[in-house]
């Protein structure tokens, strides 16, 4: 006898769902990766010039022939490219290394396209302790000390995947010279409504200290530690200040008033980036005081990745509460003697 076909019967309760997948976060390069052949495809001005980064698959750029450029690992030329195609009508997006494109092709970025005020646009990946795992050679900790003092520089440090594509869509029709610094891997966004190269961002309000970041990692720092704050009865406000050549001195300025003081937050050397740039600015137009946390005045010791570094050299959600806190403590009537607060 044969046997009938057995029917599943419907199990009471026992299948899961359907899971839905969650996005994975993108990195910021992986954003600019994929909308620069988009805007090529729509603009025959642009060009891409690669550095042999391995960022790019050459297919993706089969639509617009002849502008997809690897010039291989030669910085200056690279630059000194770009330079040539921008005095020509072009808008050039050139990619490398933010430590190569600042240091070994620095006279090249400020002789051949900055003094001749030419719309190159450099994207400069791996930038602060990204590379981490190459060592000191390859860290980008100058970079923004480096670019920001150069005029006419534009110099935007996207806080994530969505703010680097907005920062790269604006760029096309920017006018002159623009440096971006990106990392290497995923971050979460970091929201914040719309991004504007040159108009900061703020992403909380609060009347007793203000923390200023800029990059993925120190924005990120800033919230968690707005956080800590907040549980301790602490208001902080926290800016992202994407762009540091032009500076959105207002924002600034009211992000401070009447507070204890601002911390800025940046994965670069503390000297000559983020923090400098604000305490110049507020000793100008508001003095307060500023702590900076960031890559302390030594290069790192030894190779690591990039989250090992960063919490290796203090540039975490614990260090900026604790540097709120200081400022707090020296503010009149800012409650020196709170055990809770102390222990932030």
């Amino acid at each position: 006898m044969t046997p009938e076909p057995r029917t599943s019967t419907p199990s009471l309760g026992t299948e899961r769902p359907p899971q839905r997948e969650e996005a994975k976060p993108r990195s910021a390069r992986e954003a600019f990766r994929d909308v620069l052949p988009e805007l090529m495809l729509a603009d025959d001005r642009l060009y891409c010039l690669d550095s042999d980064t391995g960022l790019f698959d050459p297919e993706a750029f089969a639509a617009v022939p002849g502008r997809y450029l690897n010039l291989g690992i030669a910085e200056q030329a690279l630059m000194g490219t770009a330079a040539g195609l921008a005095a020509s009508g072009k808008v050039p997006f050139v990619t490398t290394m933010a430590t190569f494109a600042t240091t070994r092709a620095l006279e090249a970025v400020k002789i051949d396209i900055v003094y001749n005020a030419l719309p190159v646009r450099i994207v400069a990946t791996h930038g602060g302790l990204a590379a981490g795992h190459l060592g000191p050679t390859h860290h980008a900790l100058e970079d923004l000390a480096i670019t920001r003092t150069l005029p006419g520089l534009t110099v935007v440090v996207p806080a994530d995947a969505a703010q680097a594509e907005a920062a790269v869509r604006q760029a096309a029709d920017l006018p002159g010279p623009l440096y971006v610094r990106l990392g290497r891997k995923a971050t979460p966004d970091v929201g914040g409504g719309a991004f504007e190269i040159g108009r900061a961002q703020r992403l909380r309000s609060g009347g007793d200290v203000a923390i200023i970041a800029c990059g993925p990692h120190p924005v990120l720092a800033a919230l968690g530690a707005a956080d800590r704050l907040a549980a301790r009865g602490v208001r902080a406000t926290v800016l992202n200040l994407h762009t540091l050549r032009p500076l959105d001195t207002a924002a600034v300025v009211e992000a401070v008033a009447g507070t204890a003081g601002a911390v800025t937050v940046e994965e670069h050397w503390r000297s000559g980036g983020l923090g400098g740039a604000v305490a110049e600015t507020l000793a100008e137009h508001a003095p307060a005081r500023v702590a900076r946390v960031g890559m302390p005045d030594a290069f790192a010791g030894r190779a690591g990745g990039q989250h090992d570094l960063i919490e290796r050299y203090g540039i975490t959600a614990a260090a900026v509460a604790a540097a709120a806190t200081g400022l707090i403590g020296r503010f009149p009537g800012g409650g020196t003697d709170d055990p809770d607060l102390s222990r932030v």
